[in-house]
């Protein structure tokens, strides 16, 4: 008797290899090929613009071995599955995977699942499909389109700016947007304003501050002390009386479970993870965690959505757990129905835990410390949109001074925590205040008068650029991460503790870019181009009439700028000096980075390695200064600058003002408490105090 075959499952990676082969039996057998397996090449274009943008896809450099083991094991199979991701993306590798195998991808070979568990795995296997040919082409579209646009671009930044520059479809937008926002923060003047709170009593002796609210029952702006001393002045003659007194319950609604962009901003704001981190914690968590006896499972659905939508499913492990935990009162009314974005790609679900019962203390034993925040941050957000809104009661009350000035005040009360009983209050929401009726009468017994001054719109954080470039309708959930990371690791931005600065490069690289390629740098063009590009997933657009319509102007300007781009020369200057031949040291750019040389090049060829100083003497050796060096992750510290033979090192930023109280290293840290502050690296002291 014939041994009987088995099965050939193909996934991306080892990890999800291993989580899902436990899943399926002895009949399967379960590879990985490692991501894509064929690509355009790295060392040319690989678009035929004579042939209608045919690509030329080659098999990835290093993946020969990969792929004989993939043939290999899919000759003895009874049957392929393709089990990539379910996106664009996944969809796009296993069409090369079926091409590099000789399958047919016209047969139904292809399964997907939202989550990596048991259920899932298995109700795939029962009903795969063909490969979805659409979202093939709208993943070769972009990347298409994306490969004209930095292949075409960067050798003419290398050419007219500097070696090593990229433009991108994305990139070069989101710099932009940085760029515009740094010159609003420079032209923005700022206004002397003036604010004025009361302190007011009643009958009964009971206390409530109250602010000005309207003069001769209009808005007011109070431009100077002058004036809010008038104003001082003319109510210390006056009775306080309330006018009107506003009573009404309103609801706070849990928010929606996170989609790709909303979990980078949560992230950043509460945890303080970069984009980049938050999917690196969070593909873990989907693709397997080894949690003891039940083994290796995956914690949490499948990361790369814009949708909020949740499976019956999902929603009914909610609901068990909240009647259970909270009972009745705390669950979500049936009736309401949650928004989707309009440009959302409703073939996921929204990230959440694929087993509600798995609570994050349960999981807090299995998981690393930063696992743990992403998945309790996760966990909270999803088990709380399905639970019933908090309720409070808001009192709001107007007084008037004369017929003149009318002050108000407001509160309110928590009447029912709804969600917030298992997310918590952010800030205090309570606010106590005396009985307020219409026409009881109130003394003035203190002003407090408080001189304010506009401020410019705020640089853009990680979460705010994310939640703009969303917004915008530029780029999409899985390109927010590599986008971020590529501008700053190309030196067009840089970080101001949490916030992104354009460089002096990058404000050069943009003003060429929109000068000549305006339609690159374009908001309104990108995002229209990103509709048409998801058009082709649904069908009703041509994704080779996208390029050409693309392309052609394109090259109308590349040639234009090629002929017509002014050469620039960026010359960082610095304080050292040539130790050979007195001249000054300026910056320059090599295969690895950043570093000094002569500026009398080529009379004298030294060079020096760039070291960023901080001018701070270390604290630990004599003649040492802390410089700022980056570790192999790409984590910023800063150590002393005799290493190996001074060890000293800080993950905060030293400051050059030394402690008030012991004389020790101060250091700059931003939380979310006190924000920047210095604080004593002596912990027997423990010294803070706000940043300058």
């Amino acid at each position: 008797m014939a041994k009987k075959k088995k099965n050939l499952v193909i996934v991306e990676s080892p990890a999800k290899a291993k989580t899902i082969k436990k899943f399926l039996g002895r009949n399967y057998k379960v590879e990985a090929s490692m991501g894509h397996v064929r690509d355009l090449p790295k060392s040319k274009l690989g678009i035929d613009l004579e042939n209608d943008f045919e690509p030329n896809y080659i098999t990835i450099r290093g993946k020969g071995k990969t792929l004989n083991k993939l043939r290999k094991a899919a000759k003895k199979s009874e049957d392929v599955y393709l089990a990539t991701d379910p996106d664009r993306e996944g969809e796009a590798i296993s069409w090369h995977l079926a091409y590099a195998l000789k399958l047919s991808d016209t047969e139904n070979n292809r399964i997907e699942f939202n989550e990596i568990t048991k259920n899932a795995i298995q109700n795939a296997i029962k009903n795969p499909r063909s490969i979805n040919k659409d979202l093939v082409d709208a993943q070769q579209a972009r990347r298409l389109l994306d490969r004209l646009v930095g292949y075409r671009l960067s050798p003419l930044l290398w050419k007219k700016v500097r070696k090593g520059l990229s433009a991108g479809r994305v990139q070069s937008v989101a710099v932009r947007i940085i760029c515009e926002r740094e010159e609003e923060i420079r032209n923005f003047e700022e206004e002397e304003y003036w604010t004025l709170e009361i302190v007011l009593k009643n009958e009964n002796g009971e206390k409530l501050k109250a602010d000005l609210y309207r003069i001769d029952n209009k808005k007011f702006n109070l431009e100077s002390k002058e004036e809010v001393d008038q104003v001082i002045a003319d109510i210390k003659k006056e009775e306080f009386e309330i006018v009107k007194v506003k009573k009404r319950k309103r609801r706070r609604n849990p928010k929606s479970p996170f989609t790709t962009s909303t979990l980078q901003q949560r992230a950043s704001n509460k945890l303080n993870f970069t984009a980049k981190k938050t999917m690196y914690l969070a593909q873990q968590l989907y693709e397997g965690i080894d949690i003891g006896s039940s083994g290796t499972v995956g914690l949490i659905s499948y990361i790369r959505t814009d949708s909020t939508r949740l499976s019956n499913e999902a929603k009914n492990g909610a609901k068990d757990y909240i009647l259970n935990k909270f009972g009745d009162k705390f669950l979500k009314s049936s009736k309401k129905k949650s928004k989707n974005n309009n440009n959302a790609q409703d073939a996921h679900e929204a990230i959440r835990p694929t087993d509600t019962q798995r609570t994050p203390e349960k999981m807090k034993k299995h998981l690393s410390k930063d696992q743990y925040k992403l998945y309790n941050l996760i966990w909270k957000r999803f088990v709380a949109s399905q639970m019933s809104p908090a309720l409070y009661e808001s009192i709001s009350a107007q007084f008037k001074a004369g017929d003149k000035y009318k002050f108000r005040v407001s509160g309110s009360r928590l009447l029912f925590p709804g969600h917030l009983i298992l997310t918590g209050k952010e800030k205090e929401d309570d606010i106590d205040l005396p009985v307020l009726k219409e026409g009881d009468g109130y003394s003035l017994i203190d002003t407090n008068p408080e001189q304010h001054f506009t401020t410019p719109p705020p640089r853009y954080s990680e979460a705010t650029l994310v939640k703009t470039l969303e917004e915008e309708g530029i780029g999409r959930p899985s390109t927010y991460a590599p986008t971020l990371s590529t501008i700053e690791s190309r030196d067009y931005v840089k970080k101001d503790g949490r916030y992104f600065e354009p460089t002096e490069l990058g404000e050069t690289v943009t003003e060429l870019l929109t000068e000549y390629f305006p339609d690159v740098t374009d908001v309104e063009f990108t995002a229209e181009l990103e509709k048409r590009l998801d058009e082709i997933e649904n069908g009703n657009e041509d994704w080779k009439k996208i390029l050409r319509d693309f392309y052609e102007p394109f090259y109308e300007r590349l040639e234009n700028a090629r002929e017509n781009m002014e050469n620039v020369q960026i010359v960082e200057e610095t304080d050292e000096v040539c130790d050979k031949c007195g001249s000054p040291m300026v910056v320059k750019y090599g295969r690895y980075g950043k570093f000094l040389a002569c500026s009398s090049y080529p009379e004298c060829k030294n060079t020096k390695p760039y070291l960023i100083k901080t001018g701070v003497d270390c604290p630990e050796c004599e003649d040492g200064e802390i410089i700022e060096r980056t570790s192999k992750k790409g984590r910023t510290f800063y150590g002393c600058s005799n290493y190996p033979d001074c060890n000293f090192m800080s993950w905060n930023k030293p400051v050059k003002k030394p402690c008030p109280e012991c004389g020790s290293l101060m250091v700059e840290k931003t939380t979310k408490a006190k924000g920047k502050h210095y604080k004593c690296t002596n912990k027997e002291c423990g010294h803070t105090e706000k940043a300058d």
